[in-house]
């Protein structure tokens, strides 16, 4: 798969369902070669009128799900321990 594919995908934190933003650059592991994160440009500003985009690093643990139309992640989750009495 190439990045380009990767651009095409909507992005979707699966925690709020919102979309992200849009993958502006990949993370790659120097040894492996393997990706180990998505960098995504936040949505919100428009053309850089008040002042620079804000990034997103996604950690590849955190990517759920990579579907035909969209990327699903995990993000801003707050992680809570089930009191299993």
């Amino acid at each position: 798969m190439r990045i380009s594919d990767f651009q095409l995908k909507d992005i979707v934190n699966v925690t709020d369902g919102k979309k992200l933003g849009r993958l502006t650059d990949i993370e790659l592991n120097s040894g492996t070669g393997a990706i180990s994160a998505l960098i995504i440009e936040q949505s919100g500003k428009k053309f850089g009128l008040f002042g620079k985009e804000e990034e997103i690093v996604i950690p590849w643990i955190n990517i759920v799900k990579i579907g035909g139309d969209v990327i699903l992640v995990r993000h801003g989750e707050k992680t809570t321990v089930k009191d299993e009495r």
